[in-house]
């Protein structure tokens, strides 16, 4: 590849994979989870899914402690902890269980052409709330993939907007909140964070459906279980707040939005499932509004202010500091960035989360 090629392209790498690494294993696992609900409780699924990546994330995060490898990311601080509580709280917490009670209530395919709207509520606030530059083309593109993601979820009974559907649309508009505030935490440690996240949600689901007389399933079905989620909701979570460290919200968001349609791909292939009308139509509409994202090339003069934080970095260009000995990269410690005015192509990262008139 050519350096000019890398030079237009390269504020795609690595934020851009990142996040469509995350929608793929979360795609994965719609419909590899299908397979254990004959033998799963909906609920206490969702639970070992969920335990089977806080575990297997916090294993990873106290064994490589254990053999001493460095870690490179910034730890959780004291002044992260409200962060994060909140985003056990609408993430972990009050998601899972209104779509739980939702889902109870309403039509599982009144619910799963709601739950679509997760992705409206986390580009919504993005931009209405946090001040996420978007521009006409940006946002035909996020809605063109939200339409491609409602034909995929469209089971031709209409909308019902009784008392679940409204829990369900609580419950997309909680983990709307939890992606945004997620972005406050992302200049951390991702893998703490998704093992707290995952052991407090994982919990609180399967002691729920235990309690209320759920089949506990046998200890090779909840291994493959909590294996599944290790991938599909461990990795995934940490791969999604890498790219909300390089995108923002909103972008991160936008691609998210694939995962209904890779999913529908692999049941293809896994389920033997045969291709429909609606997932050639949905397949138009995402790439249709995947395009203007690839194709994005925000670029404008722009100033930093004086900050001083912690991340995991190398020296470049928004990292000109010092260091007394010698460095190995990446790294993580508290650092200065003095004032500065350039253009480059950017992203709402953190470093650049600058107002636009």
């Amino acid at each position: 590849m050519s350096g000019a090629v890398l030079h237009r392209l390269g504020h795609l790498w690595p934020g851009v994979p990142l996040a469509l690494g995350s929608a793929v294993l979360f795609g994965l696992t719609a419909p590899l989870s299908k397979l254990f609900l004959e033998r799963f409780d909906p609920q206490l699924l969702a639970g070992f899914l969920y335990l089977g990546a806080g575990i297997g994330l916090a294993g990873f995060h106290f064994g490589r402690r254990a053999v001493g490898l460095p870690a490179p990311e910034a730890p959780l601080r004291r002044s992260d902890l409200p962060w994060l509580a909140a985003v056990v709280l609408f993430g972990g917490l009050l998601g899972p269980l209104l779509l739980m009670m939702g889902l109870s209530a309403t039509s599982a395919a009144n619910a799963s052409l709601l739950l679509n709207l997760e992705g409206l509520a986390t580009m919504a606030i993005a931009w209405l709330v946090f001040r996420e530059n978007v521009d006409a083309r940006l946002f035909g593109g996020a809605m063109a993939i939200l339409a491609g993601a409602a034909v995929l979820s469209w089971q031709g009974s209409g909308l019902a907007l009784d008392k679940g559907a409204l829990l369900v649309a609580g419950a997309c508009v909680a983990w709307g909140i939890d992606n945004n505030l997620t972005r406050k935490l992302s200049s951390a440690d991702p893998v703490s964070i998704a093992a707290i996240k995952g052991l407090a949600a994982g919990s609180v689901n399967a002691s729920a459906a235990l309690a209320r007389g759920a089949e506990a399933p046998g200890a090779l079905l909840a291994g493959a279980a909590g294996l599944l989620g290790f991938f599909g909701v461990g990795v995934s979570l940490v791969l999604y707040i890498l790219a909300l460290r390089r995108l923002g919200a909103a972008r991160t968001g936008a691609y998210f939005a694939l995962a209904p349609f890779i999913g529908a791909l692999v049941a293809l292939v896994l389920l033997h499932e045969q291709p429909t009308a609606s997932l050639l139509i949905a397949g138009a509409l995402m790439g249709l509004g995947l395009w203007p994202h690839l194709a994005e090339r925000h670029e404008h003069e722009h100033a930093h202010e004086a900050v001083e934080h912690e991340h995991v970095h190398v020296h470049d260009e928004h990292h000109r500091h010092s260091h007394d000995g010698p460095v190995i990269e990446p790294h993580s410690h508290p650092h200065r960035h003095s004032p500065m005015v350039h253009a480059h192509p950017h992203y709402p990262d953190s470093h650049h989360r600058h107002s636009h008139g």
